[in-house]
């Protein structure tokens, strides 16, 4: 699978602040600013043209998720990842989304299966890997908002950047016939109707980021607390 840098820009019609916070969440979940990296206000700024009104906002939002350190007179530096925060979030996320796929299991409606095997056949089709990974994301979030959560993901979304680095240093090897497995499992316990496979199937595709960060880890030292 190929990796395609990210080419938007900004948009003058919209808001800027959630547009830069979105695109340099992105670069740093990415990799394309790696552990160590400074960012300034005054260069993020010029970069895009702006004020840095809205780049001193997004800056304290990114060291918020944990994704940027702030250091006042020095610039700021984009930090390690570190794996007591990689495990926090994927233990609220299990939590959250085992629940997700019980409650699918008992009350999802046939439509949203339905979208479920739609994003189930794109991500077969997907030759892209960060085109694989936005819809691993949405096939997360439409069960979420199937069983009318679509709060819980949110909250899920602002836990999981770490979660997301590791993922992306996984690229080389990324295992996308695993990963589509798994989603298949889910799906399948949640048509079935059971609630406790559909918890197992979730729990087990969740954890797979635990089995793989020793090896993740061992492989990019210098990226990792």
């Amino acid at each position: 699978m190929t990796i395609q840098p990210d080419q938007r820009a900004l948009d003058d019609s919209q808001p800027i602040g959630g547009q830069l916070y979105d695109m340099l969440r992105l670069r740093i979940v990415r990799g394309e600013l790696a552990p160590g990296m400074r960012l300034s206000e005054a260069g993020v700024a010029a970069e895009f043209a702006i004020s840095r009104q809205p780049v001193r906002e997004v800056f304290i939002r990114l060291a918020e998720d944990g994704l940027l350190e702030i250091r006042p007179q020095r610039g700021s530096i984009v930090p390690k990842i570190s794996r007591q925060r990689v495990e926090e979030a994927r233990f609220v996320r299990e939590a959250i989304e085992a629940d997700v796929v019980k409650l699918a299991a008992r009350a999802l409606a046939p439509s949203a299966l339905q979208e479920l095997d739609a994003l189930l056949a794109r991500q077969e089709a997907a030759a892209d890997v960060h085109a694989f990974v936005e819809l691993d994301d949405a096939f997360h979030r439409a069960l979420a908002e199937g069983v009318g959560r679509a709060h819980a993901w949110a909250v899920i979304e602002t836990l999981k950047a770490q979660l997301d680095r590791v993922r992306y240093l996984s690229l080389t090897r990324f295992p996308k016939a695993k990963l589509i497995g798994q989603h298949r499992a889910v799906v399948e316990a949640i048509r079935a109707g059971d609630a406790a496979a559909a918890e197992t199937a979730m729990r087990t595709h969740l954890n797979t980021i635990v089995d793989d960060l020793p090896v993740i880890a061992a492989e990019n030292e210098t990226h990792f607390t």
